[in-house]
């Protein structure tokens, strides 16, 4: 059994085209096809039936897929494991965290490591969305919340409440809330709401409680509504951060949060972990556990 045509016909799933397969192989599409022709050739049975519009799998073919898959993903973290032993940490880590999270947190840890590890090279992709790590091909992530994905592994490097902060500016002109009750009143800078309304729950003396609140803007970006807050915006749900990170906010109703909420980092637990994503993990975790939070 030829493996390059094993690993051909596997990419063709993936891809779901003979002609994208091909582009990501850097080979003629001709060449695509005879290979996995050959496999078919070779075990006996259909493995895809072609149309002109698209690929479908027989359920020989999606049997032999979900096999073979594993075993291709084996043979390469073989491979990794022996050669990290041989050489020292070098390569791209690619790694996915919020946009907050990178620009404020990640840029002086990145500037440190790099420096000590000149061979390795860090690919970073800051973004509100929550990446799927083993199909966009990502090494770590650094999450915020509750982790909803049961396959990775995690492991927790600090934690942080949400409270409620304004400028300056703002509660000059439009006075400080004295209870949770006052927000309705106020301008809000909202987070992920759908719409300019919505409800928040935060934990008090008494309990939860909650305030159905009113906003200017709202945005699926926590840079964005840190900034906002900082203009003058309205009143913002926002992290404690690490001193010397905050911007021009000040805490009020202090005795009103939401959290604690952890902060991980999560990889692939089906993969062999290179020797340069272990180093860049390691630091993280040290680093990042070190920090010291602002109870603001």
């Amino acid at each position: 059994m030829d493996l390059n045509h094993v690993a051909t016909f596997v990419r063709v799933v993936e891809k779901e085209s003979f002609t994208a397969a091909a582009e990501s192989l850097g080979v003629p599409k001709s060449s695509v096809s005879r290979s996995v022709s050959r496999l078919e050739h070779d075990l006996g049975v259909r493995l895809l039936q072609r149309t002109t519009r698209k690929l479908a799998l027989t359920d020989a073919g999606r049997e032999y897929y979900a096999r073979a898959r594993v075993a291709l993903e084996g043979l390469e973290e073989a491979s990794a494991a022996v050669t990290d032993q041989e050489k020292d940490p070098r390569g791209v880590v690619r790694v996915t965290t919020p946009v907050d999270l990178g620009v404020l947190l990640l840029a002086d840890v990145i500037a440190r490591f790099v420096k000590e590890h000149p061979a390795i090279r860090i690919d970073l992709s800051l973004t509100s969305r929550v990446v799927n790590l083993v199909e966009e091909g990502f090494d770590l992530a650094v999450r915020a919340g509750k982790l909803a994905d049961s396959s990775l592994v995690a492991r927790k490097i600090g934690g942080t409440e949400i409270g409620l902060y304004a400028s300056p500016a703002y509660l000059k002109r439009r006075g400080r809330p004295k209870k949770l009750a006052d927000l309705a009143r106020h301008d809000c800078v909202l987070f992920r709401a759908s719409g300019l309304h919505t409800t928040w729950r935060l934990t008090g003396p008494e309990g939860e409680e909650s305030v159905e609140v009113t906003g200017i803007v709202s945005s699926d970006d926590m840079m964005f509504t840190q900034r906002a807050i900082s203009a003058g915006m309205g009143i913002g749900l926002l992290p404690r951060l690490p001193v010397g990170c905050g911007g021009d906010q000040v805490r009020i109703l202090p005795e009103y949060v939401i959290g604690p909420g952890p902060l991980h980092v999560v990889w692939p637990s089906a993969r062999h972990v290179p020797a340069r994503v272990a180093v860049f993990r390691e630091r993280l975790i040290a680093e990042f556990s070190a920090m010291k939070w602002e109870g603001r």
